[in-house]
């Protein structure tokens, strides 16, 4: 099987990076951990929830790298003098990615019961219409 490329379509120009960020998401590999709900809050934004039972605010980070919303979590161990008879929730680190589109920035985030809630926006696009001239030589 091959793969389709933009440039299989000779009147899309410009659209390279568009490819490489398919191609970026699709090598992502986020897992199943933590869970997440994304949701339209309205016309122009968002609400990802993750679920982070047992993480802290300074257990948690969030960068925007390259167009990438990163949400990094690494809780510190303190299993010193402790002794399980059964574990069964570790302390397990995480890495969940997504990509944005031009136009949506992070808002704020906030954590509360065990939620982690990181809101977006999206600017209106701009309707813009340029009349190019044509000369004769």
């Amino acid at each position: 099987m091959s793969k389709l490329t933009l440039n299989a379509y000779p009147n899309m120009l410009g659209f390279e990076q568009l490819e490489r960020l398919l191609e970026r998401t699709a090598k992502s590999g986020n897992e199943g951990y933590p869970p997440y709900n994304i949701e339209q809050t309205s016309d122009y934004s968002y609400r990802i929830t993750l679920a982070v039972a047992g993480f802290g605010e300074s257990d948690l980070s969030i960068t925007v790298e390259d167009r990438q919303l990163v949400i990094r979590g690494r809780q510190q161990e303190d299993d010193e003098g402790r002794i399980f008879l059964h574990r069964g929730i570790a302390a397990r680190q995480f890495q969940r990615s997504f990509v944005l589109a031009d136009g949506v920035e992070v808002g704020e985030a906030i954590i509360e019961n065990g939620l982690l809630h990181v809101d977006l926006s999206r600017t209106r696009p701009e309707t813009v219409v340029q009349t190019i001239e044509i000369r004769t030589k």
